[in-house]
């Protein structure tokens, strides 16, 4: 790893730690950002996750090989020294470059799925909540039904089709699987949302349902949904990296935190290395996300509101 790549990596700390302090500055002007950033792993969990992110944005540059060389195939499992900050695999690839590579994938993958699953999550909760009877009645008893099923079954089935998922329809399947909790808090939210004057205007002057439901009901629910999507990417990360681990997710050779683990798990006893710093990143971002939505939940809880 030469002078280049280092600079590389402190210059993703300094960025994180400028996003912190902007984003500091610009929530203290207000009361909710505040009470965010009174939440005591509020700024370590912003920083940790923002450092995450500039190393998947900067991987070319912080990674001193591509991700899928084999740089000594008659000496793998070298421990970490100056040249191999993380060590190598036993496929003699460095493990600091398969996770900065492997934070695109993983972070990637989180972010995408977590973004399908609260969309259709928030359509299904608010047309359950806001129109009730037999659409409520339909709608919600889809959701425990799907909810009933487990979701490993849903993969199985998956895998059995395609020999290895594409990236984007794994994407789809933890998405398309993961909108359930979504959709029940969505629902509730508009339930009580519903009855507001604001609504009763709007629907006094001829506005349809479409433009309610959007424009006047969805935004003022925008809370909860926050922070349950701040939550469920955590949870859609461990979810990712358990199937890489199994083989149902991200195929190797392609870097996924959750397969780095896997093609470590054998050498654990002499070369603990390899399996080692891929769980602590997911750990590490895991917790800055829960951090983070703890954060969110009170400072967007309206029960916090001052007068």
């Amino acid at each position: 790893m030469n002078v280049w790549n280092w600079l590389a990596v402190g210059g993703a700390a300094v960025v994180a730690l400028a996003v912190v302090t902007e984003t500091r500055r610009r929530a203290l002007q207000r009361v909710r950002g505040r009470r965010f950033f009174r939440h005591p792993t509020a700024a370590p969990g912003v920083f940790v996750l923002a450092f995450f992110v500039m190393i998947a944005l900067a991987a070319p540059l912080v990674a001193p090989y591509p991700p899928y060389v084999q740089i000594d195939v008659v000496h793998p499992d070298q421990p970490p020294s100056a040249q191999f900050p993380l060590g190598t695999d036993p496929l003699s690839r460095d493990v600091w470059s398969r996770l900065a590579y492997g934070a695109r994938v993983s972070l990637g993958i989180g972010a995408l799925a977590m973004m399908v699953a609260v969309t259709v999550g928030a359509a299904v909760g608010a047309a359950a909540g806001y129109f009730r009877h037999w659409v409520d009645a339909v709608l919600m008893r889809l959701v425990d039904v799907a909810l009933a099923m487990p979701r490993i079954f849903v993969f199985l089935m998956a895998v059995a089709l395609w020999e290895h998922l594409p990236l984007g329809l794994l994407v789809l399947l933890i998405g398309l699987t993961g909108w359930f909790a979504t959709s029940r808090l969505v629902r509730a939210e508009v339930l009580s949302l519903r009855e507001r004057e604001y609504v009763a205007a709007a629907r006094a002057l001829g506005a349809g349902s479409g433009r309610i439901i959007f424009r006047h009901v969805l935004p003022n629910a925008a809370a909860p949904i926050i922070v349950s999507a701040a939550l469920g990417i955590g949870n859609v990360m461990l979810l990712e990296a358990g199937l890489s681990f199994l083989g149902l997710g991200v195929p190797s050779p392609v870097p996924s935190w959750g397969n780095m683990i896997a093609d470590g798990m054998p050498k654990m006893a002499v070369a603990p290395w390899s399996a080692t710093f891929p769980g602590v990143a997911i750990s590490l971002v895991v917790m800055a996300l829960n951090a983070i939505g703890d954060a969110l939940r009170d400072a967007l809880d309206p029960r916090k509101e001052g007068p």
